[in-house]
């Protein structure tokens, strides 16, 4: 499923107004729910986030009344359970993190977002910010572009399959991270194991370790790479080590929503650092002394200088 987030916030507005007990707007919601087969999906995922939520605001105890006492505490609970319901919603919006559970589907995330997918075997697929995944079946993924975090759960019977780049990763049950860039791919595994390219070269990828294979050849990189950086960025959280400026720029894009776009000639200049992501939401020029970069505004973008 395909959700941008103008479709989120239209999910979340129908969610609170059809959970008032006096709306009567049906064929409107209706002709939304008929206007893209996605558009029921968003809904229900929008629903099924705050689920838990939601049955904990039902969960009011229940006096002894009279059938009038009782009908009138019912109707009160209803007018205060919409609003309650929307503040619910606002806040999984804001915080830009979604779950959804599926067996399949295509899912995209407006950069500054992350999405957690649950699949119906237990696994977990985190979907970084501007990025696009396809879930194919239980046990296998197509990262289209951007960035994810899987965490598989174990059947030796049956592995599960990441295509990325024309390329296969093969995980019998494990934690790894796949990063599809311009030109290559970084794949690093902080628990278990993943083979790269089982029908060939049949690398192994074993935890704190990270392969880089590019995307127009055969050629590979194996290095070493700390476990609890691995899938850092799901908890806002980037790491850099002697990085090309414009991978670290797209990499900051994806997690911030910030447009941070490379300076002519700076795009080969290594960097290293680390950076909590926040706080370039409230500071983009921040960034600078974190890098050793310059920073300068043009228009809706931050431009990043050698220096």
């Amino acid at each position: 499923m395909a959700v941008d987030r103008n479709m989120q916030e239209e999910a979340i507005d129908w969610s609170v107004r059809t959970s008032d007990p006096a709306f009567a707007d049906w064929d409107a919601f209706t002709q939304w729910l008929e206007a893209s087969p996605d558009h029921a999906e968003a809904y229900d995922s929008v629903m099924a986030a705050v689920a838990d939520a939601a049955e904990g605001l039902r969960a009011v105890p229940e006096a002894v009344n009279d059938g009038a006492q009782e009908r009138a505490t019912a109707a009160a609970r209803r007018r205060w359970f919409a609003p309650a319901i929307a503040a619910c919603l606002v806040g999984f919006l804001a915080l830009g993190v979604w779950q959804f559970q599926t067996p399949g589907g295509t899912y995209r995330t407006a950069p500054g977002e992350m999405r957690t997918i649950r699949l119906d075997d237990g696994s977990q697929v985190a979907l970084a910010g501007d990025s696009r995944i396809e879930i194919v079946g239980e046990r296998s993924a197509r990262l289209e572009a951007g960035r994810a975090l899987f965490t598989v759960v174990h059947d030796s019977d049956n592995p599960f399959v990441v295509e990325v780049a024309d390329r296969t990763l093969l995980d019998a049950g494990t934690i790894f991270d796949v990063n599809l860039s311009l030109a290559s791919v970084d794949v690093a595994v902080s628990e278990g194991l993943v083979i790269y390219d089982p029908a060939e070269q049949r690398v192994r990828v074993e935890p704190g370790e990270a392969l880089r294979f590019s995307k127009s050849s055969d050629d590979y990189v194996l290095s070493q790479v700390p476990v609890d950086q691995v899938g850092e960025w799901t908890s806002g959280r980037l790491t850099f080590r002697g990085a090309p400026l414009e991978k670290v720029a797209v990499d900051l894009r994806r997690a911030s929503g910030i447009d941070y776009v490379v300076a002519r000639n700076s795009a080969s200049h290594q960097v290293s650092g680390s950076i909590m992501v926040s706080a370039l939401r409230e500071s983009p020029a921040e960034l600078g002394p974190l890098l050793g970069v310059r920073v300068s505004r043009e228009g809706g973008s931050w431009v990043l200088t050698a220096p």
